[in-house]
């Protein structure tokens, strides 16, 4: 049999992971990138760390490059949360052992595209896709939009460059095309904490560190070099936004103010703030993902989300574990099946996962702080550690389970119910860890059999 010849448009993480996948069944695979190849650039400073977790693992694992990344990743244990005027404390994420993996995107994006040349991928970089005829699965790049163009003929094209994909946007224009793109108010920066002259971490480093501020916050994860990789979050526009904030004097009495803490350990502050760009976050949804049995739309480029939850890569590996699956379960002569039965599958999870990002926006920058949430969490903590087979907090279920995102926040609906009630209960604040509190959850948990 003719082996078939399969175009990737995007050489990130998720077109580098497919990339392997594809050609571990022997299909000849061409990555096309408009960017120069990242390893021989400097990062761009628009990057928030990676947080990889259970479903970009067990991606890995499947098709044995894990053991070569997990020693990029630093484990982080815990939130740790940043309190003016208070004391600073912990929320851990799982149960003990259970972590989150914190990993530079360019790092891992090295890493990702070499797996992929050792396994006979052939990249080419700074070859901007134009156009692509649909039907008939053809890229055509060139220097410029209106140059000249190169034709490029396969069996079967893989959009996997980003929320603002060039493949995408052609789907977009046939009849019968749904799209939304929603973006937040809140922008990021990215910026950063050095080394201490021993090159170590100068806060912990098994931590994602959060300083919650209602409306903006910074968060900071940790790199192998000793270094974290912070990120600003904030409005775009109004009182305390990346508009009102423009010279390096307004940045540090801003910094004084919100983040006091911090100045002595981020020595390039206003270095970094005034030359690293302010970008945007979007969520992009659409459908269909697929085009007959010629084209498919992989990661972002099907499902952008917000940062917030930690699962963009997570849930765009899982796409690719997911595709593989229904090909090793189905053949591979059926294309117009699998593209099918992979995009039907999927969009729920997505469409799941957006949601959850979005609300973890929330939570993360207005509720880590709020007493009544740290309770509230405290009570869950408990609850599950004595119940588990009746409770598996929402966060563990999405981060430390392949369990599928709409399931998630469907069972993650109905916790929330039951912890309203409870949090309304006289005297809670006294009462939390009695039995009655404990014995009430079970009920109304084995009521809803979750």
């Amino acid at each position: 049999m003719k082996q078939k010849k399969i175009a990737i448009v995007g050489s990130g993480l998720v077109g580098s992971l497919l990339a392997i996948y594809l050609r571990k069944r022997n299909y000849q695979i061409t990555v096309f990138d408009r960017r120069p190849d990242i390893r021989k650039i400097k990062f761009s400073g628009r990057s928030i760390n990676l947080a990889m977790s259970v479903r970009g693992w067990n991606a890995l694992e499947a098709i044995g490059i894990k053991e070569e990344v997990e020693g990029l990743g630093i484990p982080m244990y815990h939130r740790y949360i940043h309190v003016n005027t208070k004391d600073d404390y912990t929320q851990k994420y799982g149960k003990d052992g259970e972590a989150i993996y914190s990993i530079s995107r360019g790092v891992l994006n090295r890493k990702m595209i070499d797996l992929a040349e050792k396994e006979g991928v052939v990249f080419k970089f700074e070859e901007k896709v134009w156009d692509v005829n649909l039907p008939e699965a053809k890229l055509y790049t060139g220097e410029t939009e209106k140059g000249k163009w190169e034709e490029h003929e396969f069996d079967l094209i893989f959009g996997c460059d980003g929320a603002f994909s060039r493949i995408r946007h052609k789907m977009q224009r046939r009849s019968r095309f749904n799209y939304s793109q929603d973006f937040l108010n809140t922008g990021y920066k990215e910026l950063s904490i050095p080394a201490d002259a021993n090159g170590k971490h100068v806060i912990d480093k098994n931590a994602l560190h959060i300083w919650p501020r209602g409306k903006f916050m910074l968060i900071a994860l940790p790199n192998l070099d000793g270094s974290f990789t912070c990120t600003l979050f904030m409005p775009h526009e109004g009182e305390n936004s990346f508009e009102s904030l423009t010279t390096p004097q307004e940045v540090r009495v801003f910094w004084q103010t919100y983040f006091p803490d911090t100045l002595q350990i981020m020595p390039t502050l206003l270095e970094d703030y005034m030359s690293n760009p302010t970008s945007a976050l979007v969520t992009m949804k659409c459908y269909p993902w697929t085009y007959w049995n010629k084209v498919a739309l992989v990661g972002d480029s099907a499902h952008a989300v917000v940062p917030f939850y930690g699962q963009g890569m997570n849930a765009g590996f899982e796409d690719v574990f997911e595709l593989d699956q229904i090909i090793e379960r189905l053949g591979d002569t059926d294309w117009q099946n699998i593209f099918e039965t992979y995009q039907e599958q999927r969009k729920p999870n997505a469409d799941a996962i957006a949601e959850l990002s979005y609300r973890n926006f929330m939570e993360m920058s207005q509720k880590t702080a709020d007493p009544n949430f740290i309770l509230r969490k405290k009570i869950e903590k408990k609850f599950s550690e004595h119940y588990p087979e009746l409770w598996q907090p929402l966060y563990s279920r999405v981060t430390f389970s392949n369990r599928p995102y709409s399931e998630a926040i469907s069972y993650g609906e109905v916790q929330a119910e039951i912890m309203d009630q409870v949090m309304q209960m006289e005297n809670i604040k006294q009462d939390w860890d009695t039995d009655v509190v404990m014995e009430f959850i079970k009920e109304k948990s084995s009521k809803s059999m979750i």
